[in-house]
């Protein structure tokens, strides 16, 4: 079946990693305190902190040995790299502030700009799917070094419609698309997630870039290096 959207990761695929952990994360750690206090009123921050207390609670009662709420625990969360909804939903914000004073500025790989010109000029789909927040999402695509990509984007995916290690997550995605699993195909630099969308009947390819983790030299899926090799899809 013909492949009808693009459904890309952005940690690897899109974006260096470097930027995620050398950038964005350590921003988000510098700049928490103050965030938090300046927002201590706001109902969504509320509403994150709440949450944050639940997660803490479940890191106590699993012997996980979490340190005590809020800064110390977050500063946890963050080196740990946790999946967690709570902590991406806080970072989004944080990140925000950074974009809208003009001290974050994201990258993104060479080939991604003129790749989702390409896409949409052949009436492709382009959607993300990605654990950080669909604030952060469209934050980090609006204030690339290639410029604002967001116009090229229709869709934005996170943890919301599940992990991305489970399949089930993509067909709830290849649903909210009206699109059959086959007619998507899913670019990333991890395996798990790539194993989980095959598993959902979605086409697939590995990117390997520059920076990211070696990868096992046989793989069921595509490889790529960039987004050129995609051929006509791409």
């Amino acid at each position: 079946m013909q492949t009808r959207a693009i459904l890309l990761d952005i940690e690897g695929t899109t974006t260096p990693i470097s930027f995620v952990h050398d950038v964005l994360f350590p921003y988000s750690r510098l700049h928490l305190e103050s965030f938090l206090a300046q927002h201590a009123a706001s109902a969504d921050v509320i509403s994150d902190l709440a949450r944050l207390r639940e997660e803490h609670a479940e890191d106590v009662t699993a012997k996980n040995s979490p340190p005590p709420l809020i800064e110390p625990y977050v500063y946890w969360l963050i080196e740990q790299d946790r999946k967690s909804p709570t902590l991406k939903s806080l970072q989004g914000k944080i990140w925000q502030q950074g974009y809208d004073d003009g001290s974050l500025r994201s990258l993104v790989f060479g080939d991604v700009r003129p790749a989702m010109q390409r896409w949409r000029s052949k009436n492709l789909n382009v959607s993300i799917f990605s654990s950080g927040s669909v604030l952060a999402q469209k934050l980090l695509f609006a204030h690339t070094d290639a410029g604002d990509l967001t116009k090229f984007i229709s869709n934005y995916f996170d943890t919301g419609v599940g992990k991305k290690t489970h399949a089930e997550s993509y067909q709830r995605i290849a649903a909210a698309l009206s699109l059959a699993a086959n007619q998507i195909l899913f670019i990333s630099d991890v395996l798990d997630e790539l194993d989980a969308a095959a598993e959902a009947g979605m086409e697939t390819s590995l990117c390997i870039r520059p920076g990211n983790p070696i990868q096992p030299s046989s793989s069921r899926h595509l490889i790529i290096r960039n987004f050129d090799e995609l051929g006509t899809t791409g």
